[in-house]
């Protein structure tokens, strides 16, 4: 549990909480299951687990879609459970990290419940009016197909990059700002070392909402190739200074560690300033073809890369 910046060399492993283990006997895997396995991670000789989403949720994209970001959903236990995995873990020299869902909500999360009810409510998410009495707002397309928009029954829609069960927020709101410092503040509290930021390059969108416009093929293939108005806007950075400052207020060198993509290498790095988060995913192994040849041309740009803000490959 020691060492300065430890994250720099440390062997990070994923815990999916709903297949990992099960304690009781239902069939769905618990914390009381990951606690149990602990002994045998740090056996591997892993530094730090980071947990998937194991927050309330009702489930409709794996618990990336929360509806109460301070609670664990009832089928992998109680915050007591999580408590008590912890302390073991810190026990036994291992670090916890979790993930965090700043994108989006579920749909059944009180807020967006409210907005359903009250539009006067509605400025947490992206709600604007149609482009015609059938047209959704612009032509962004969801990361998991069709378009990025739903219409309420008044009439309005609502934007939800991913499933409609996860409305975008809205972080132009000073409101969504607080309530995230909070969240933070609430885990690093219980004792977690640090968040995985899922969609991190989101959040931001693009003044006026502008169209994409036409492409060949669908937006998500220029995922990584391209700037689009919806991520990797160079807004979303002003967040992770705010967030830097809350973890560097607590003991411990608790890290933020971002999911994102961006168009280059250069936008990438500027995820891991020194001001920001500590380290980001590399998605480039994920398009490199299986060639030592090819592997090396990712691993050197990567390398080099992070050494000009003083940043970890991963």
């Amino acid at each position: 549990m020691t060492g300065e910046q430890w994250w720099r060399d440390a062997v990070i492993y994923q815990v999916y909480p709903r297949s990992f283990a099960d304690s009781d006997g239902d069939g769905i895997g618990d914390l009381p299951g990951i606690r149990a396995r602990l002994p045998y991670l740090a056996d591997l000789g892993v530094d730090a687990v980071w947990l998937s989403p194991f927050f309330r949720s009702p489930m409709v994209d794996g618990g990336y879609d929360v509806c109460d970001y301070r609670d664990v959903d009832p089928m992998f236990g109680t915050l007591a459970d999580f408590d008590a995995m912890v302390a073991q873990a810190h026990r036994i020299g291992i670090r916890v990290i979790v993930d965090i869902v700043p994108n989006h909500t579920s749909s059944a999360h009180p807020w967006f419940l409210e907005a359903l009810e009250d539009p006067a409510r509605r400025d947490r998410y992206v709600f604007r009016d149609g482009a015609g009495p059938d047209t959704p707002p612009n032509d962004w397309e969801s990361i998991f197909g069709g378009p990025a928009w739903t219409r309420v029954h008044d009439g309005q829609w609502y934007l939800h990059l991913f499933d409609p069960a996860q409305p975008d927020l809205n972080w132009r709101n000073a409101e969504v700002h607080r309530e995230f410092d909070d969240i933070l503040r609430f885990w690093l509290d219980r004792g977690v070392d640090g968040f995985r930021v899922d969609v991190a390059h989101g959040m931001a969108k693009a003044d006026g909402l502008p169209d994409v416009g036409p492409l060949d093929g669908p937006q998500i293939a220029r995922l990584g190739k391209d700037v689009l108005p919806y991520f990797d806007q160079d807004e979303v950075h002003e967040i992770y200074r705010e967030w830097r400052k809350i973890l560097d207020s607590y003991p411990g060198e608790g890290i933020g560690v971002a999911e994102a993509w961006a168009s280059t290498p250069d936008r990438l790095a500027r995820y891991v300033a020194p001001d920001e988060l500590h380290q980001v995913f590399n998605f480039d192994y994920l398009d490199a073809p299986w060639s030592a040849v090819e592997l090396r041309v990712v691993i050197d740009r990567s390398v080099h890369t992070m050494r000009l803000v003083d940043g970890p490959a991963t």
